[in-house]
């Protein structure tokens, strides 16, 4: 898998698996945060749910947990309602997500 920062110009496209330049606009964006620190499955991901669905389309959210199961998760949450998985990344204490919400 592919690893990109959140602010690089290159987007890692989960399910086309092909990267997207993104415009001036888009690099400027500013993210939201997530935290979900110290929670279990099925919580990160329930979170994530809802406050994606909150958002504008288009906006950066930037997830941070300590569960080892959003490894597997969130990528396939991600796969399955079409958002893009900017980058996903582990540095030995948090498991952090750069997400995109999709176009509606």
């Amino acid at each position: 898998m592919l690893i990109l920062s959140c602010r690089q110009l290159c987007v890692y496209r989960f399910m086309s698996k092909e990267p997207i330049e993104l415009n001036e606009t888009e690099n400027s964006l500013e993210f939201l945060e997530l935290d979900a620190k110290g929670l279990y499955c099925p919580e990160p991901v329930m979170l994530l749910h809802n406050k994606i669905r909150d958002m504008p389309t288009g906006q950066v959210l930037r997830l941070i947990a300590t569960d080892s199961s959003t490894a597997r998760d969130i990528p396939k949450f991600c796969m399955y309602l079409g958002h893009d998985l900017i980058s996903q990344d582990y540095d030995g204490e948090f498991y952090t997500y750069c997400i995109r919400k999709k176009p509606e």
